[in-house]
């Protein structure tokens, strides 16, 4: 897959619709089009990176303490008791990590996706951002 057909280069871009709630200069965070719990995001680079192992060490540092950041921000704005973190890589070619809102005990299985309510999405955005 090269980066004119990258979904992920696609979003980083603003050319197909998201939930974007951060962006700096070199990512991109946003909420999964199919959440397994509410607030579930992925934070990508702009940069068309396929694998991790592929990134540059600076790449890593930043994407590392970005994560750490809007783990904070989901945590407080969803109120669970930790954030999991994943990379995996594998559907969608581009380097990315997931931010999985959990609660100790929630039995949350990551192949069972969830649906939103109606406003949701926008009040869940909100909440991160101003914890952030």
């Amino acid at each position: 897959m090269n980066k004119d057909d990258c979904i992920f280069c696609k979003i980083a871009k603003g050319e197909i619709p998201h939930d974007r709630f951060y962006e700096n200069e070199n990512f991109v965070a946003f909420l999964d089009i199919s959440p397994v719990a509410k607030g579930h995001s992925l934070l990508i680079p702009k940069k068309h990176i396929i694998w991790m192992q592929e990134a540059d060490d600076l790449i890593i540092s930043e994407i590392f303490k970005l994560s750490k950041k809007l783990m904070l921000a989901i945590k407080n704005a969803r109120g669970c008791d930790y954030i999991e973190l994943s990379v995996i890589g594998k559907d969608i070619q581009h380097f990315h990590i997931h931010l999985i809102p959990r609660n100790l005990g929630d039995n949350l299985h990551q192949f069972s996706t969830i649906k939103y309510k109606e406003g949701e999405i926008d009040e869940i955005i909100k909440k991160i951002i101003s914890a952030f």
